[in-house]
């Protein structure tokens, strides 16, 4: 049988497949439907803190094989989470990474991550400095459109926490890779890329945006090959472990991110197709591995064939 462990800094995954912030709330809403326990890991609904309730609606809209949103970060807030919500999570014995973002001061994700060091069954921490959802109100540049706004809030909660770190890119940008170099350079122990694609449907009976906040955050199959693209280029630059996501939806998409240099992928929009999709690319990755004749799903990285 194919070993399919992977590492990001310290935490250590029994398989390389998780589920993407904002797709799966925080695990109850799924235990119906698949076995979590053979999940990688859960990626829990960014939490921010105090409670939000969201934008307003229509906050999605199916576009052409993906998409379109604008939730706006709706959650409980940090207390509540941890009171209500991160107790249940605790019962599926699944490493959990708590995705965090601000609502308008950086030194939030500081607050937010002093918070969650404490407690030992939060695995690892992500931060989610690429939602456009909250920009779009403030008319404000993403901190990760920006390599120094995203160094100094890297370095910031790197020094109050020894846990593992991810950071959340955005494909907004002129080159993903500047903005990923500077991330691993202030002490991310990973990186998550990519986040939704600005994006925009419109109405043309009604002349008016399909969702309230007029432009949204693009995902699905439709991005895949962006996100693959980005994923391959940013391998080429830095030395810590990917997450690659954006239209991962069976196993053939995720062993695409692999090929491009990705250590792990994480299921999104596709849970809502099909609450399966995870677990059915774990069980395929692991034919995938038999079939071709590799012992490691690290076999996979480095593997890609480029003509020329």
């Amino acid at each position: 049988m194919a070993n399919l462990n992977i590492s990001i800094g310290k935490l250590k995954l029994k398989n390389p497949v998780m589920v993407a912030s904002g797709t799966f709330g925080y695990a109850e809403e799924f235990s119906d439907f698949i076995d979590l326990k053979k999940l990688g890991a859960i990626v829990t609904k960014t939490i921010t803190l105090r409670p939000r309730q969201g934008n307003a609606a229509p906050r999605t809209c199916e576009t052409p094989a993906g998409l379109l949103n604008s939730i706006g970060l709706e959650n409980p807030g940090v207390d509540k989470f941890i009171k209500d919500k991160l107790p249940v999570l605790k019962e599926y014995h699944v490493p959990i990474i708590v995705s965090i973002a601000s609502e308008r001061d950086p030194e939030e994700f500081v607050e937010l991550t002093h918070r969650l060091d404490r407690i030992k069954e939060v695995a690892a921490i992500e931060l989610n400095i690429s939602c456009p959802n909250i920009r779009e109100k403030k008319g404000k540049r993403l901190i990760s459109q920006d390599a120094l706004a995203t160094h100094g809030l890297v370095k910031a909660v790197r020094k109050i926490t020894n846990k593992t770190l991810i950071t959340k890119l955005t494909p907004n940008v002129t080159d993903i890779t500047e903005i990923a170099l500077a991330a691993e350079s202030a002490g991310s122990d990973g990186l998550a890329l990519i986040n939704t694609l600005a994006g925009m449907i419109i109405d043309i009976e009604k002349r008016r945006p399909k969702i309230a906040m007029a432009s949204g955050g693009l995902s699905g199959p439709a991005i895949r090959p962006v996100a693959v693209r980005m994923v391959w280029e940013v391998h080429q630059k830095v030395k810590i472990p990917l997450i690659g996501m954006g239209g991962v939806s069976d196993t053939r998409s995720a062993l695409e991110f692999f090929l491009a240099g990705a250590t792990a992928v994480a299921v999104g929009t596709a849970n809502f197709i099909n609450p399966k999709t995870s677990v059915e690319i774990i069980a395929g990755i692991g034919k995938y591995l038999c079939k071709t004749n590799l012992k490691d799903i690290k076999a996979l990285q480095n593997s890609l064939k480029i003509n020329g």
